[in-house]
């Protein structure tokens, strides 16, 4: 009690609380579903742990990245106290284990080329459209902690969202992130949806797909916590079109993920097709 008394108070708060649950039960289960797929080797699940790691990096990062600026500039900046450098091996291990990650070989699929048009994909069709929605409500919330004077803007934050006017931060940070980040990463994906060959999605995919699960959860939680002040608790009135609409916010990157999993020749450069044909 003591230490989250004087040692790191933040984590007395809602999104703080919301960030141990993400550790203690996804995290957790992602190193032991890791630890299995290494024992068992590369064929366990029909891939190695690479994906799950993937996974785990993305989500992670944005976990630490987001818990580490709220805490410098929102109202706990004043108690930041020698046991918040506690958290400078969160940062150094993810950068090291995801050069590991991405300097692993990934395993070739069994290719049938697609030359297909994207009216010819309907399952990709419903993807792209699920991403410009995604996109532009990700601009859209960018645009409201940035104090746009439109009166939609002020409509959403005091009705729909009142958690993103916390003054710990973390709200702030989060929709900043995905404005700068995730928002132009949905608009690459949509063009890696219309052309084939961009061998970065599969990967990258995984990545944003659990750095998106790990947000939006913290992000729920915190709206509805008994721990945040109540005038930045998320309004019963609004509670399932809050709810509907960022549970969906989360959907978007999974599904891309799965996609690219399950089908990811067509993401594949144009040489490796003409290797597998050579085969």
């Amino acid at each position: 009690i003591t230490y989250f008394l004087r040692g790191e108070p933040y984590l007395r708060t809602a999104h703080g609380i919301m960030i141990c649950y993400w550790d203690g039960l996804v995290h957790y289960g992602l190193y032991l579903a890791m630890i299995t797929a290494m024992s068992q080797g590369a064929e366990f699940w029909g891939r190695s742990y690479r994906s799950l790691g993937l996974f785990w990096l993305g989500s992670l990062m944005m976990s630490i990245v987001v818990f580490l600026l709220g805490n410098l500039i929102g109202k706990y900046s004043s108690d930041i106290s020698p046991a918040f450098l506690l958290n400078v091996p969160y940062v150094l291990i993810p950068i090291w284990a995801g050069v590991k990650l991405f300097q692993q070989p990934r395993a070739l699929p069994c290719l049938t080329e697609q030359r297909k048009w994207l009216h010819q994909r309907p399952q990709d069709v419903v993807l792209v459209l699920l991403l410009l929605l995604v996109a532009a409500f990700t601009f859209f919330r960018g645009m409201v902690i940035l104090d746009c004077p439109a009166d939609s803007c002020f409509e959403y934050i005091y009705q729909h969202e009142p958690y993103l006017r916390d003054p710990v931060a973390y709200p702030k940070v989060q929709m900043l992130l995905y404005l700068f980040y995730v928002l132009p990463f949905f608009c690459l994906c949509i063009y890696g949806l219309l052309r084939p060959g961009c061998s970065w999605m599969p990967d990258w995919s995984l990545v944003f797909a659990g750095a998106v699960a790990q947000a939006q959860f913290s992000h729920l939680g915190s709206s509805l916590h008994s721990r945040t002040p109540f005038p930045y608790q998320t309004p019963e009135d609004v509670w399932w079109s809050f709810l509907v609409t960022n549970v969906l916010y989360a959907l978007g990157p999974q599904l891309l993920a799965l996609r690219c999993l399950r089908r990811p020749a067509f993401f594949l450069p144009r040489w490796d097709h003409a290797r597998e044909k050579n085969v």
